[in-house]
Protein backbone atom coordinates (compact mmCIF):
# COMPACT_ATOMS: atom_id res chain seq x y z
CA UNK A 1 0.00 0.00 0.00
CA UNK A 2 1.22 3.37 -0.61
CA UNK A 3 3.02 5.53 2.73
CA UNK A 4 0.14 7.56 3.35
CA UNK A 5 -2.30 4.84 3.29
CA UNK A 6 -0.29 2.95 6.06
CA UNK A 7 0.66 5.79 8.21
CA UNK A 8 -3.58 6.52 7.84
CA UNK A 9 -4.69 2.85 8.87
CA UNK A 10 -1.80 2.88 11.41
CA UNK A 11 -3.60 5.91 13.42
CA UNK A 12 -6.85 4.90 13.06
CA UNK A 13 -5.30 1.30 15.05
CA UNK A 14 -4.14 3.33 17.62
CA UNK A 15 -7.22 5.34 18.38
CA UNK A 16 -9.10 2.25 18.46
CA UNK A 17 -6.81 0.49 20.89
CA UNK A 18 -6.72 3.68 22.84
CA UNK A 19 -9.44 5.92 22.87
CA UNK A 20 -8.80 7.65 25.88
CA UNK A 21 -5.52 9.36 24.83
CA UNK A 22 -7.93 11.12 22.07
CA UNK A 23 -10.83 11.52 24.66
CA UNK A 24 -12.62 14.38 26.65
CA UNK A 25 -12.63 14.60 30.23
CA UNK A 26 -16.44 13.46 31.37
CA UNK A 27 -16.60 15.52 34.64
CA UNK A 28 -17.68 18.51 33.48
CA UNK A 29 -21.51 18.73 32.73
CA UNK A 30 -22.17 18.25 28.76
CA UNK A 31 -22.60 20.57 26.50
CA UNK A 32 -26.69 21.12 24.56
CA UNK A 33 -27.55 18.78 22.53
CA UNK A 34 -29.82 20.50 19.49
CA UNK A 35 -30.58 19.53 16.38
CA UNK A 36 -30.49 22.29 13.64
CA UNK A 37 -34.01 22.51 14.14
CA UNK A 38 -34.18 23.23 17.67
CA UNK A 39 -31.30 25.56 18.13
CA UNK A 40 -33.27 27.59 15.19
CA UNK A 41 -36.45 27.20 16.99
CA UNK A 42 -34.25 28.23 20.21
CA UNK A 43 -33.19 31.51 18.73
CA UNK A 44 -36.85 32.29 17.31
CA UNK A 45 -38.29 31.79 20.90
CA UNK A 46 -35.51 34.08 22.37
CA UNK A 47 -36.38 37.25 20.00
CA UNK A 48 -40.25 36.59 19.88
CA UNK A 49 -40.34 35.33 16.33
CA UNK A 50 -43.34 33.34 15.71
CA UNK A 51 -42.92 33.12 11.68
CA UNK A 52 -40.50 33.32 8.99
CA UNK A 53 -40.67 34.44 5.23
CA UNK A 54 -39.62 30.94 3.84
CA UNK A 55 -36.59 31.48 2.08
CA UNK A 56 -36.64 31.18 -2.10
CA UNK A 57 -35.92 27.88 -4.42
CA UNK A 58 -32.15 27.77 -6.18
CA UNK A 59 -34.51 25.40 -8.44
CA UNK A 60 -35.82 27.68 -11.49
CA UNK A 61 -38.55 25.99 -12.53
CA UNK A 62 -39.43 25.45 -8.51
CA UNK A 63 -42.97 27.51 -7.59
CA UNK A 64 -41.34 29.40 -4.97
CA UNK A 65 -38.09 30.33 -7.55
CA UNK A 66 -35.82 32.83 -6.18
CA UNK A 67 -36.07 36.24 -8.47
CA UNK A 68 -34.10 36.77 -11.47
CA UNK A 69 -36.19 39.57 -13.03
CA UNK A 70 -33.94 42.51 -12.92
CA UNK A 71 -36.39 45.02 -13.11
CA UNK A 72 -38.18 43.19 -9.53
CA UNK A 73 -34.04 43.51 -8.19
CA UNK A 74 -34.42 46.77 -6.51
CA UNK A 75 -37.19 47.03 -4.23
CA UNK A 76 -35.21 49.36 -1.54
CA UNK A 77 -32.90 50.97 -4.10
CA UNK A 78 -31.18 53.44 -2.01
CA UNK A 79 -27.73 51.86 0.13
CA UNK A 80 -27.30 53.01 3.61
CA UNK A 81 -24.19 55.76 2.80
CA UNK A 82 -20.78 54.30 4.12
CA UNK A 83 -19.76 58.17 4.04
CA UNK A 84 -23.23 59.69 6.45
CA UNK A 85 -22.53 59.58 10.01
CA UNK A 86 -25.30 57.66 11.70
CA UNK A 87 -26.96 61.23 12.81
CA UNK A 88 -26.71 62.55 9.39
CA UNK A 89 -23.52 64.31 9.18
CA UNK A 90 -21.53 63.77 6.16
CA UNK A 91 -18.06 62.36 6.14
CA UNK A 92 -15.33 64.60 4.32
CA UNK A 93 -11.99 63.19 5.78
CA UNK A 94 -10.06 60.55 6.88
CA UNK A 95 -10.01 61.33 10.24
CA UNK A 96 -13.74 61.02 10.74
CA UNK A 97 -13.67 57.70 9.02
CA UNK A 98 -11.40 56.33 11.54
CA UNK A 99 -12.35 57.81 14.36
CA UNK A 100 -16.28 57.84 13.74
CA UNK A 101 -17.82 56.48 11.07
CA UNK A 102 -15.89 52.78 10.78
CA UNK A 103 -16.34 52.49 14.35
CA UNK A 104 -20.16 53.14 13.73
CA UNK A 105 -20.52 50.73 10.57
CA UNK A 106 -18.31 47.92 13.05
CA UNK A 107 -20.78 48.14 16.10
CA UNK A 108 -23.69 47.48 13.73
CA UNK A 109 -22.57 44.68 11.80
CA UNK A 110 -21.58 43.15 15.19
CA UNK A 111 -24.93 43.75 16.91
CA UNK A 112 -27.32 43.07 13.98
CA UNK A 113 -25.20 40.71 11.56
CA UNK A 114 -22.73 38.99 12.07
CA UNK A 115 -22.47 39.13 15.88
CA UNK A 116 -19.85 40.07 18.74
CA UNK A 117 -16.86 38.37 19.38
CA UNK A 118 -16.83 37.74 23.44
CA UNK A 119 -14.45 39.40 25.58
CA UNK A 120 -13.35 36.25 27.50
CA UNK A 121 -12.31 34.10 24.18
CA UNK A 122 -9.89 32.03 25.63
CA UNK A 123 -6.01 32.29 24.16
CA UNK A 124 -4.65 30.22 21.52
CA UNK A 125 -1.35 28.06 22.02
CA UNK A 126 0.52 27.38 18.54
CA UNK A 127 2.50 23.99 18.01
CA UNK A 128 4.36 23.07 15.27
CA UNK A 129 2.80 19.47 14.87
CA UNK A 130 5.16 18.39 12.43
CA UNK A 131 7.57 19.98 9.42
CA UNK A 132 8.32 18.22 6.25
CA UNK A 133 10.64 18.99 3.50
CA UNK A 134 8.65 18.54 0.25
CA UNK A 135 8.26 19.76 -3.51
CA UNK A 136 5.58 21.43 -5.38
CA UNK A 137 5.97 22.10 -8.69
CA UNK A 138 9.00 21.04 -8.55
CA UNK A 139 10.19 23.60 -6.24
CA UNK A 140 11.27 22.72 -2.68
CA UNK A 141 8.89 24.08 -0.05
CA UNK A 142 8.64 23.70 3.74
CA UNK A 143 5.25 22.58 5.10
CA UNK A 144 4.55 22.83 8.83
CA UNK A 145 1.29 21.24 10.35
CA UNK A 146 0.46 23.31 12.92
CA UNK A 147 -2.56 23.02 15.92
CA UNK A 148 -3.81 26.24 17.94
CA UNK A 149 -5.11 24.56 20.87
CA UNK A 150 -7.79 26.72 22.50
CA UNK A 151 -7.24 27.25 26.22
CA UNK A 152 -10.61 25.15 27.54
CA UNK A 153 -9.52 25.13 31.29
CA UNK A 154 -12.66 26.74 31.95
CA UNK A 155 -14.87 23.75 30.43
CA UNK A 156 -12.44 20.54 29.17
CA UNK A 157 -16.07 18.90 27.85
CA UNK A 158 -15.10 21.10 24.33
CA UNK A 159 -11.87 20.83 22.74
CA UNK A 160 -10.69 23.40 20.08
CA UNK A 161 -7.73 22.70 18.32
CA UNK A 162 -7.26 25.01 15.32
CA UNK A 163 -5.63 23.60 12.03
CA UNK A 164 -2.89 25.31 9.89
CA UNK A 165 -0.76 23.83 7.22
CA UNK A 166 1.93 26.41 6.27
CA UNK A 167 3.89 26.01 3.20
CA UNK A 168 6.64 28.48 1.89
CA UNK A 169 9.49 28.41 -0.49
CA UNK A 170 12.74 26.49 1.35
CA UNK A 171 15.06 28.53 -1.02
CA UNK A 172 13.21 32.22 -0.23
CA UNK A 173 16.10 34.90 0.13
CA UNK A 174 13.63 36.66 2.94
CA UNK A 175 10.55 36.62 4.87
CA UNK A 176 7.77 36.23 2.27
CA UNK A 177 4.31 36.87 1.69
CA UNK A 178 1.60 34.44 2.41
CA UNK A 179 -2.36 33.93 1.26
CA UNK A 180 -4.05 32.41 4.07
CA UNK A 181 -7.28 30.25 2.64
CA UNK A 182 -9.99 28.51 4.04
CA UNK A 183 -10.45 25.02 3.57
CA UNK A 184 -8.70 21.40 4.06
CA UNK A 185 -5.39 21.49 6.07
CA UNK A 186 -3.75 18.77 4.63
CA UNK A 187 0.33 18.29 3.47
CA UNK A 188 0.80 19.20 -0.35
CA UNK A 189 2.90 16.25 -1.48
CA UNK A 190 4.48 14.42 1.37
CA UNK A 191 7.93 13.25 1.58
CA UNK A 192 7.99 9.76 1.57
CA UNK A 193 10.85 7.04 2.50
CA UNK A 194 12.87 6.03 -0.36
CA UNK A 195 15.39 4.17 -1.41
CA UNK A 196 17.60 1.86 1.79
CA UNK A 197 14.75 3.42 4.26
CA UNK A 198 12.17 2.09 1.97
CA UNK A 199 13.89 -1.84 2.09
CA UNK A 200 13.99 -1.37 5.40
CA UNK A 201 10.01 -1.23 6.07
CA UNK A 202 8.85 -3.65 3.68
CA UNK A 203 11.85 -6.13 5.21
CA UNK A 204 10.18 -5.43 8.73
CA UNK A 205 6.85 -5.65 7.43
CA UNK A 206 7.64 -9.03 5.35
CA UNK A 207 9.41 -10.26 8.57
CA UNK A 208 6.26 -9.56 11.07
CA UNK A 209 4.06 -10.95 8.49
CA UNK A 210 5.82 -14.44 8.73
CA UNK A 211 5.82 -14.04 12.00
CA UNK A 212 1.83 -14.01 12.44
CA UNK A 213 1.84 -16.18 9.58
CA UNK A 214 5.03 -18.76 8.58
CA UNK A 215 3.56 -19.96 5.41
CA UNK A 216 3.48 -16.56 3.86
CA UNK A 217 7.49 -17.05 3.84
CA UNK A 218 7.19 -19.36 1.17
CA UNK A 219 5.03 -16.95 -1.01
CA UNK A 220 7.56 -13.87 -0.59
CA UNK A 221 10.11 -16.12 -1.73
CA UNK A 222 8.09 -17.53 -5.19
CA UNK A 223 7.50 -13.50 -5.44
CA UNK A 224 10.62 -11.86 -4.46
CA UNK A 225 9.78 -8.49 -6.22
CA UNK A 226 6.65 -8.10 -4.34
CA UNK A 227 7.05 -5.68 -1.70
CA UNK A 228 4.12 -4.14 0.86
CA UNK A 229 4.60 -0.44 0.71
CA UNK A 230 5.26 0.92 -2.49
CA UNK A 231 6.08 4.84 -3.42
CA UNK A 232 3.14 7.11 -4.27
CA UNK A 233 3.68 7.67 -7.98
CA UNK A 234 4.26 11.15 -10.07
CA UNK A 235 1.02 12.22 -10.85
CA UNK A 236 1.04 15.77 -12.77
CA UNK A 237 -1.56 17.90 -11.03
CA UNK A 238 -5.29 18.29 -11.80
CA UNK A 239 -4.91 21.94 -13.97
CA UNK A 240 -7.63 24.27 -13.15
CA UNK A 241 -10.86 24.92 -14.86
CA UNK A 242 -9.03 27.65 -16.70
CA UNK A 243 -5.55 25.11 -18.19
CA UNK A 244 -3.37 26.99 -15.33
CA UNK A 245 -1.53 24.77 -12.49
CA UNK A 246 -3.34 24.77 -9.21
CA UNK A 247 -3.40 27.83 -7.20
CA UNK A 248 -0.83 26.88 -4.97
CA UNK A 249 1.72 26.03 -7.34
CA UNK A 250 1.30 29.10 -8.56
CA UNK A 251 1.67 30.85 -5.26
CA UNK A 252 5.12 29.13 -4.57
CA UNK A 253 6.34 29.81 -8.16
CA UNK A 254 6.23 33.89 -7.62
CA UNK A 255 7.75 33.54 -4.28
CA UNK A 256 4.44 33.23 -2.03
CA UNK A 257 4.14 31.15 0.63
CA UNK A 258 0.08 29.56 1.54
CA UNK A 259 -1.54 28.66 4.75
CA UNK A 260 -4.63 26.68 4.64
CA UNK A 261 -6.92 26.97 7.61
CA UNK A 262 -9.49 24.50 8.46
CA UNK A 263 -12.59 25.96 9.27
CA UNK A 264 -14.06 23.35 10.26
CA UNK A 265 -11.88 22.94 12.79
CA UNK A 266 -12.65 26.28 14.33
CA UNK A 267 -16.65 26.02 14.21
CA UNK A 268 -19.24 23.47 12.59
CA UNK A 269 -20.74 24.54 9.67
CA UNK A 270 -24.20 23.68 10.76
CA UNK A 271 -26.73 24.38 13.10
CA UNK A 272 -26.43 21.61 15.80
CA UNK A 273 -22.31 22.61 16.09
CA UNK A 274 -23.34 26.05 17.79
CA UNK A 275 -23.41 24.36 21.02
CA UNK A 276 -19.86 23.27 20.39
CA UNK A 277 -16.47 24.70 18.29
CA UNK A 278 -15.23 27.71 19.49
CA UNK A 279 -19.13 29.52 20.15
CA UNK A 280 -19.83 26.57 22.36
CA UNK A 281 -16.62 26.40 24.10
CA UNK A 282 -17.28 30.11 25.00
CA UNK A 283 -20.52 29.53 25.73
CA UNK A 284 -19.99 26.49 28.31
CA UNK A 285 -22.12 24.30 25.79
CA UNK A 286 -24.82 26.50 26.31
CA UNK A 287 -26.75 27.88 23.36
CA UNK A 288 -26.37 31.65 21.77
CA UNK A 289 -27.71 35.00 23.06
CA UNK A 290 -29.01 37.37 20.05
CA UNK A 291 -25.94 39.35 19.46
CA UNK A 292 -23.48 35.69 19.79
CA UNK A 293 -21.30 35.59 17.29
CA UNK A 294 -22.16 33.13 14.35
CA UNK A 295 -19.86 30.86 12.41
CA UNK A 296 -18.70 33.28 9.55
CA UNK A 297 -17.33 35.76 12.80
CA UNK A 298 -15.93 32.39 14.34
CA UNK A 299 -14.00 31.71 11.57
CA UNK A 300 -12.74 35.01 11.02
CA UNK A 301 -11.34 34.49 14.26
CA UNK A 302 -10.19 31.61 13.96
CA UNK A 303 -8.01 33.15 10.69
CA UNK A 304 -7.25 35.97 13.17
CA UNK A 305 -5.27 34.01 16.02
CA UNK A 306 -3.70 32.24 12.56
CA UNK A 307 -2.63 35.29 11.27
CA UNK A 308 -1.03 35.49 15.30
CA UNK A 309 1.29 32.70 14.63
CA UNK A 310 2.63 33.82 11.55
CA UNK A 311 3.75 36.65 12.41
CA UNK A 312 6.02 34.69 15.23
CA UNK A 313 7.05 33.15 11.84
CA UNK A 314 10.77 34.79 10.49
CA UNK A 315 9.95 33.37 7.08
CA UNK A 316 6.41 35.48 7.31
CA UNK A 317 6.18 38.67 5.44
CA UNK A 318 3.72 39.45 7.96
CA UNK A 319 2.83 42.69 6.83
CA UNK A 320 1.82 40.91 3.46
CA UNK A 321 -0.62 38.22 4.59
CA UNK A 322 -3.74 37.87 3.09
CA UNK A 323 -6.98 35.89 3.10
CA UNK A 324 -8.60 33.86 0.54
CA UNK A 325 -11.90 31.83 0.44
CA UNK A 326 -14.87 30.96 -1.88
CA UNK A 327 -18.79 30.81 -1.22
CA UNK A 328 -19.27 30.47 2.59
CA UNK A 329 -15.71 30.38 2.97
CA UNK A 330 -15.41 33.66 0.20
CA UNK A 331 -18.09 35.42 3.21
CA UNK A 332 -16.17 34.33 5.39
CA UNK A 333 -12.79 36.05 3.81
CA UNK A 334 -14.55 39.11 3.35
CA UNK A 335 -15.76 39.62 7.33
CA UNK A 336 -11.85 38.59 8.25
CA UNK A 337 -10.49 41.32 6.40
CA UNK A 338 -13.39 43.74 7.04
CA UNK A 339 -12.69 42.93 10.86
CA UNK A 340 -9.08 42.70 11.39
CA UNK A 341 -6.81 45.17 9.71
CA UNK A 342 -3.89 43.09 9.96
CA UNK A 343 -4.64 41.08 6.82
CA UNK A 344 -2.76 43.48 4.09
CA UNK A 345 -5.04 41.92 1.16
CA UNK A 346 -8.43 39.42 0.26
CA UNK A 347 -9.52 37.33 -2.64
CA UNK A 348 -13.46 37.36 -2.41
CA UNK A 349 -14.48 34.12 -4.35
CA UNK A 350 -18.07 34.39 -5.62
CA UNK A 351 -19.33 34.65 -2.28
CA UNK A 352 -23.12 36.10 -2.21
CA UNK A 353 -25.46 37.21 0.26
CA UNK A 354 -23.67 37.51 3.82
CA UNK A 355 -21.00 38.59 1.71
CA UNK A 356 -20.04 40.87 -1.67
CA UNK A 357 -23.62 40.31 -2.78
CA UNK A 358 -26.23 43.04 -1.58
CA UNK A 359 -28.30 42.20 1.16
CA UNK A 360 -31.13 44.81 0.13
CA UNK A 361 -31.48 43.16 -3.35
CA UNK A 362 -34.13 40.60 -4.63
CA UNK A 363 -32.27 38.56 -6.84
CA UNK A 364 -31.48 34.99 -6.12
CA UNK A 365 -30.26 34.05 -2.63
CA UNK A 366 -32.11 36.42 -0.01
CA UNK A 367 -31.82 37.44 3.33
CA UNK A 368 -34.47 34.89 3.96
CA UNK A 369 -31.74 32.18 2.86
CA UNK A 370 -29.87 33.60 5.59
CA UNK A 371 -32.43 33.72 8.22
CA UNK A 372 -33.84 30.07 7.59
CA UNK A 373 -31.11 27.09 7.21
CA UNK A 374 -27.95 29.41 7.27
CA UNK A 375 -28.80 30.97 10.29
CA UNK A 376 -26.53 29.71 12.28
CA UNK A 377 -23.62 31.82 9.68
CA UNK A 378 -24.51 34.93 11.18
CA UNK A 379 -25.60 36.52 14.78
CA UNK A 380 -29.02 35.76 16.05
CA UNK A 381 -30.47 39.34 16.00
CA UNK A 382 -30.41 39.28 11.48
CA UNK A 383 -33.40 36.43 11.95
CA UNK A 384 -35.59 39.30 12.66
CA UNK A 385 -35.02 40.51 8.87
CA UNK A 386 -36.84 37.64 7.96
CA UNK A 387 -40.03 37.80 10.07
CA UNK A 388 -43.19 38.13 9.41
CA UNK A 389 -44.83 37.64 12.37
CA UNK A 390 -43.24 38.88 15.90
CA UNK A 391 -43.75 40.44 19.14
CA UNK A 392 -42.01 43.01 17.13
CA UNK A 393 -44.04 42.96 14.63
CA UNK A 394 -42.49 42.60 11.02
CA UNK A 395 -39.03 43.42 8.84
CA UNK A 396 -37.45 42.68 5.68
CA UNK A 397 -34.03 43.88 4.13
CA UNK A 398 -34.68 47.60 3.80
CA UNK A 399 -34.15 47.34 7.55
CA UNK A 400 -31.28 46.57 7.88
CA UNK A 401 -28.72 49.41 9.02
CA UNK A 402 -25.94 48.09 6.71
CA UNK A 403 -25.54 46.73 3.70
CA UNK A 404 -22.46 44.78 1.75
CA UNK A 405 -21.14 48.30 0.18
CA UNK A 406 -20.18 48.91 3.64
CA UNK A 407 -18.60 45.92 4.51
CA UNK A 408 -16.38 46.04 1.33
CA UNK A 409 -15.71 49.65 2.88
CA UNK A 410 -14.26 48.29 5.89
CA UNK A 411 -11.34 46.79 4.20
CA UNK A 412 -10.25 50.16 2.56
CA UNK A 413 -8.02 51.14 1.61
CA UNK A 414 -6.01 47.52 1.52
CA UNK A 415 -5.96 45.66 -0.90
CA UNK A 416 -9.36 43.86 -2.02
CA UNK A 417 -10.49 41.52 -5.03
CA UNK A 418 -13.93 40.33 -5.52
CA UNK A 419 -13.97 37.41 -7.30
CA UNK A 420 -16.61 35.85 -9.34
CA UNK A 421 -17.50 33.23 -12.57
CA UNK A 422 -20.03 32.59 -14.57
CA UNK A 423 -23.75 30.58 -14.51
CA UNK A 424 -23.25 28.84 -17.83
CA UNK A 425 -20.11 26.90 -16.18
CA UNK A 426 -21.89 27.00 -12.57
CA UNK A 427 -21.25 30.28 -10.81
CA UNK A 428 -25.11 30.30 -10.60
CA UNK A 429 -27.70 33.77 -10.93
CA UNK A 430 -28.29 32.63 -6.87
CA UNK A 431 -24.68 34.74 -6.26
CA UNK A 432 -26.41 37.80 -7.76
CA UNK A 433 -23.25 38.97 -9.60
CA UNK A 434 -24.84 42.11 -10.56
CA UNK A 435 -25.64 43.13 -6.86
CA UNK A 436 -21.74 42.12 -5.56
CA UNK A 437 -20.60 44.68 -8.25
CA UNK A 438 -22.88 47.32 -7.45
CA UNK A 439 -21.55 47.03 -3.84
CA UNK A 440 -18.23 47.16 -5.03
CA UNK A 441 -18.22 50.69 -6.77
CA UNK A 442 -20.22 52.08 -4.21
CA UNK A 443 -17.54 51.04 -1.56
CA UNK A 444 -15.04 52.83 -3.80
CA UNK A 445 -16.14 55.90 -2.66
CA UNK A 446 -13.98 55.09 0.55
CA UNK A 447 -11.14 53.70 -0.52
CA UNK A 448 -10.55 57.40 -2.65
CA UNK A 449 -11.50 59.14 0.45
CA UNK A 450 -8.58 57.41 2.22
CA UNK A 451 -6.23 57.98 -0.85
CA UNK A 452 -6.47 54.69 -2.42
CA UNK A 453 -8.62 53.82 -5.86
CA UNK A 454 -11.61 52.18 -6.47
CA UNK A 455 -13.22 50.65 -9.46
CA UNK A 456 -12.60 53.11 -12.57
CA UNK A 457 -16.43 52.95 -13.88
CA UNK A 458 -18.79 55.51 -15.03
CA UNK A 459 -21.28 56.82 -12.69
CA UNK A 460 -22.71 55.39 -9.30
CA UNK A 461 -23.84 51.97 -8.26
CA UNK A 462 -26.96 52.86 -9.73
CA UNK A 463 -25.94 53.53 -13.04
CA UNK A 464 -22.78 51.84 -13.88
CA UNK A 465 -22.46 48.60 -16.48
CA UNK A 466 -20.51 45.33 -14.92
CA UNK A 467 -17.75 44.99 -17.48
CA UNK A 468 -17.85 41.88 -20.11
CA UNK A 469 -16.87 38.77 -18.70
CA UNK A 470 -12.61 38.71 -18.74
CA UNK A 471 -12.05 42.46 -18.52
CA UNK A 472 -10.89 42.90 -14.87
CA UNK A 473 -11.29 46.53 -13.23
CA UNK A 474 -7.39 45.98 -11.51
CA UNK A 475 -5.85 49.27 -11.61
CA UNK A 476 -6.83 50.33 -8.22
CA UNK A 477 -6.78 48.35 -4.67
CA UNK A 478 -10.51 47.19 -5.06
CA UNK A 479 -10.55 45.31 -7.61
CA UNK A 480 -13.29 43.22 -9.52
CA UNK A 481 -13.08 40.39 -12.17
CA UNK A 482 -15.43 38.67 -13.59
CA UNK A 483 -14.19 35.10 -15.17
CA UNK A 484 -15.57 32.67 -17.57
CA UNK A 485 -15.03 29.79 -15.19
CA UNK A 486 -17.37 28.21 -12.54
CA UNK A 487 -17.56 28.47 -8.69
CA UNK A 488 -14.66 28.78 -7.97
CA UNK A 489 -11.48 31.58 -8.20
CA UNK A 490 -9.12 29.61 -9.41
CA UNK A 491 -8.85 31.54 -13.04
CA UNK A 492 -8.21 34.63 -11.13
CA UNK A 493 -5.58 34.01 -8.83
CA UNK A 494 -2.48 34.51 -11.91
CA UNK A 495 -4.63 38.10 -11.74
CA UNK A 496 -4.94 38.02 -8.44
CA UNK A 497 -0.94 37.42 -7.71
CA UNK A 498 0.00 39.76 -10.51
CA UNK A 499 -2.08 42.78 -9.21
CA UNK A 500 -1.41 42.41 -5.23
CA UNK A 501 2.90 41.61 -6.15
CA UNK A 502 2.25 45.27 -7.99
CA UNK A 503 1.08 47.11 -5.00
CA UNK A 504 3.37 45.37 -2.46
CA UNK A 505 6.47 45.68 -4.21
CA UNK A 506 6.85 41.67 -4.50
CA UNK A 507 9.05 40.39 -7.30
CA UNK A 508 9.06 36.82 -8.51
CA UNK A 509 11.84 34.78 -7.70
CA UNK A 510 14.02 34.44 -11.09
Amino acid sequence: MPVRHFLAVSFVALVTVCPAAFGQSSSAPPPVTFTAEQDHQNMMDQQGIKALRPGPSGDEKAPNHANYDESKANPYPNLPDPLTLNNGEKVTTAKVWWEKRRPEIVDMYEKYVYGRIPDNVPKVTWTVNITDHEMIGFRPVLAKDLIGHVDNTSYPQINVNIHMMLVTPANAKGPVPVLMMFGRSEFPAPNEPKGEDMDRINNAWKSLLIQQDPSLKQVFEQHPAWEPVRNTPFQFPQLNVDGGLPNTWQLIADGWGFALLDPASVQADDGAGVTRGIIGLVNKGQPRKPEDWGALRAWAWGAARALDYLETDPAIDAKHVGIEGVSRYGKAALVTMAFDQRFAMVLVGSSGKGGATLLRRNYGEAVESLTGGEYYWMAGNFMKYGASEATFGSMNPGDIPVDSNELIALCAPRLTFISYGIPEKGDAHWLDHEGSFMATVDAGRVFDLLGAKGLDVQGDYHTAEMPPVNQGLLDGQLAWRQHDGGHTDAPNMKYFIEWADKFIGHKPPE
